[in-house]
């Protein structure tokens, strides 16, 4: 289906899709930023709390003996061992420079220690807070290390520092990772959000594009069913006002021609109305035979075609038993009338034979037919072998599986089609 309307709500789908997609992905956003800010900051401030924890435990192991720092337990304590970098320095005796120029232990080499312009910094720190201080900095290789620097004390002097490094590169390679992972999982999870939400959006619209196409298969079937008559009711109406002596002959015709379009009109809000579910269909016994003679009377009589022998002319053959099945006659009238339509329309003006048996209505032309490979595609809603709107053989076949029976199309004996409608016999 291609209305406007239904494009309208097509488009309305998509654009719900994209705004729920865009939503989920401002929302999720936000919460992966949020996660990457936290993971950093924790992860920073784990590695803070590890360099300051090994510096100030080191520190509160070593002594001074004789103003010699005793540097003797680090080579046991489990606090070095797993230090990157680990260094305990202290100021020459008899005060020197005043810094801590003397290394009297280091792990891995004396090359991987700050270099003296951050040592000194550390060292101002310590002094100037008498705690443990942190700094970011190059170490001797060159590489940014997070440092640690801990005090010593002799006496009431603080004499000596020791100083963890740690490598950072790996705590920022795992956040890294971490921030890939979350921009693929929000991707597949905007991707999964934009597929249900396109599918819900869809389920949600679906009753109003089923209302849409029942709507236009209404109207259609509408023009399809009221064609033939209205046109007849104008030629009526255009007779009495041409010949004033013939106005009551052409008011019956237009009376009964009345009749006809309300049967019509109730016979389409009947079929919309099973269609959608809100009526049953009420199947009661019926003369088959006597409804298809009366349907052709009233079709060839309003369409001007004469039944009996002849080209272009329609003729009924009835059994000699009478024909009994359950049904609506609304609609089996109607089937009929499609398929004796479809066979003058379609026919190439060849007689058309209509005739019935136990559970069987059968329609015949002498027509070019339908090829083999079309003869099931044309009981589809808008598929033709030619003129029309595509509707009539599509109600045929509908109404025979409304009641329990089936159409179908085949070559006739001879050369043409037979149409044929069969139905449960009662």
């Amino acid at each position: 289906m291609t209305s406007p309307a239904a494009r309208g709500l097509r488009r309305l789908r998509w654009t719900l899709t994209l705004l729920f997609a865009g939503t989920t992905a401002a929302c999720l956003l936000v919460l992966a930023t949020l996660a990457a800010h936290t993971d950093a900051h924790s992860r920073v401030k784990e590695l803070d709390n590890d360099v300051a924890r090994r510096a100030g435990g080191l520190a509160r192991a070593l002594w001074f003996d004789n103003d010699t720092l005793a540097v003797d337990s680090l080579n046991e304590d489990e606090l070095a061992r797993g230090a990157d970098v680990l260094g305990a320095v202290q100021v020459p005796p008899g005060g020197g420079t005043g810094l801590p120029s003397v290394v009297r232990w280091v792990r891995p080499d004396t090359a991987h220690l700050p270099g003296n312009e951050l040592l000194a910094r550390l060292w101002a720190q310590v002094q100037s807070s008498q705690d443990s201080t942190l700094a970011t900095g190059p170490g001797g290789s060159g590489r940014m290390m997070r440092w640690a620097a801990a005090p010593v004390w002799n006496g009431d002097t603080v004499a000596a520092l020791v100083v963890v490094g740690a490598d950072p590169a790996q705590s920022r390679a795992d956040h890294e990772r971490l921030v890939r992972w979350l921009l693929l999982g929000c991707s597949a999870l905007v991707l999964a959000a934009a597929a249900i939400g396109h599918l819900l959006s869809g389920r949600a619209m679906r009753p109003a594009l089923l209302g849409l196409e029942r709507q236009e298969q209404f109207l259609t079937e509408a023009a399809h069913e009221l064609r033939t008559p209205l046109a007849t009711l104008r030629l009526a109406v255009e007779r009495a006002a041409s010949a004033p002596r013939g106005a009551p002959a052409a008011l019956a015709e237009a009376a009964a021609l009345s009749d006809r379009l309300a049967r019509l009109v109730t016979g389409l809000l009947a079929r919309a109305r099973i269609e959608s579910g809100s009526q049953q269909v009420e199947l009661t016994p019926l003369r088959l035979d006597q409804l298809v003679e009366q349907t052709v009377a009233e079709l060839v009589e309003g369409m001007g075609v004469p039944q009996g022998e002849g080209r272009g002319q329609v003729s009924v053959l009835l059994g000699e038993q009478p024909v009994i099945v359950r049904g609506d006659p609304e609609l089996l009238g109607q089937a009929v009338r499609n398929l004796v339509e479809n066979a003058l329309r379609h026919g190439g003006g060849t007689p058309v034979t209509v005739a019935t048996e136990p559970g069987l209505v059968t329609v015949t032309d002498s027509g070019p037919g339908v090829p083999e490979q079309r003869r099931e595609a044309v009981f589809r809603r808008g598929v033709t072998s030619g003129a029309g709107t595509g509707t009539g053989l599509a109600i045929v076949r509908w109404v025979a599986e409304l009641h329990g029976g089936s159409a179908r199309l085949e070559q006739a004996p001879g050369g043409g089609l037979r149409a044929e409608l069969r139905l449960p016999e009662n």
